[in-house]
């Protein structure tokens, strides 16, 4: 039977790249349920190695990633603390697309338009692999967390609440 052909998203393209091991899943969007939790019990992954990908800001040019747990939430404070700034907040859905190249549901913390500065939660070096997006919605990317610091240039810290 012949390998199914996965749709290069330009997180795929940075890890082939980089010569970084992975593995895609692909999952189906039928239902519309793309919440991190719901994605882990569809590709069949523990909670704690699904992550989603967050993008704050600062002002106006400061952009900074924050991969954290699907079942966490971001603590504020403690992002801006490792940041560097006094304050972030959430980047608003409609500057998403323009800044990072990738959509709500869909963004990875691979291979955006420009490389922000990376945080990953520090939940993820206990853990043999984690899963992020590849960059769309209904394909994850499993791959080791020392490689996702390795390809984002990131940081492991305490980022959840």
């Amino acid at each position: 039977m012949a390998k199914q052909k996965v749709t290069k998203t330009n997180a795929v393209r940075l890890l082939d790249q980089q010569k970084i091991d992975y593995n895609i899943i692909e999952y189906s969007i039928e239902d519309n349920q793309v919440d991190g939790v719901a994605v882990a019990q569809k590709i069949g992954h523990p909670v704690s190695h699904v992550f989603k990908t967050l993008v704050a800001t600062a002002g106006t040019g400061k952009y900074f990633v924050f991969v954290i747990p699907v079942s966490q939430e971001l603590n504020l404070k403690a992002c801006a603390k490792v940041a560097g700034e006094k304050k972030i907040e959430m980047l608003h859905v409609k500057d998403l697309l323009p800044t990072t190249g990738y959509i709500r549901g869909g963004c990875s913390p691979i291979g955006m338009k420009k490389r922000f500065p990376t945080f990953i939660d520090a939940s993820a070096l206990a853990l043999e692999y984690i899963v992020v997006s590849a960059g769309k919605i209904g394909m994850q990317i499993v791959l080791n967390p020392n490689d996702l610091i390795r390809v984002t240039y990131g940081n492991f810290e305490k980022l959840t609440v």
